[in-house]
């Protein structure tokens, strides 16, 4: 069985810092890509940032470029995302997935969520 644990999400105020984590087990983690999305109240899921466990590329939406950044611990099966300098906008719930391909933008599987509220 397939499974992407994620935790880490909590209340924050602006300007603070959290530590997503994401455990993966029941498919094999190495060859596969892990991303977050996230989906705030109203709005449509977004991908945030995404790293390929292959080649270790990355990406990062502009939105959260140079305040969060994606880490992946292979004998762990985890992948961490570290959200830092948090804005009210970065408010939202934070889905972790699998890709079977290099990049997140069609994942094969999607965890629950963790939520994540940014006080101003």
């Amino acid at each position: 069985e397939v499974q992407l644990q994620a935790s880490g999400g909590g209340l924050v105020q602006a300007g603070g810092s959290l530590r997503l984590s994401c455990v993966a087990s029941g498919f094999r983690f190495g060859d596969y890509a892990i991303g977050w999305f996230r989906q705030a109240p109203g709005n449509g899921r977004e991908e945030v940032s995404c790293i390929s466990n292959r080649d270790g590329g990355t990406y990062y939406a502009d939105s959260v470029k140079g305040r969060f950044t994606i880490s992946s611990d292979v004998a762990k099966n985890t992948v961490y995302l570290h959200v830092n300098s948090l804005k009210p906008e970065d408010a939202a719930v934070y889905y972790c997935t699998a890709d079977r391909g290099y990049g997140c933008s069609d994942p094969n599987y999607w965890g629950q969520g963790t939520l994540v509220t940014v006080s101003s």
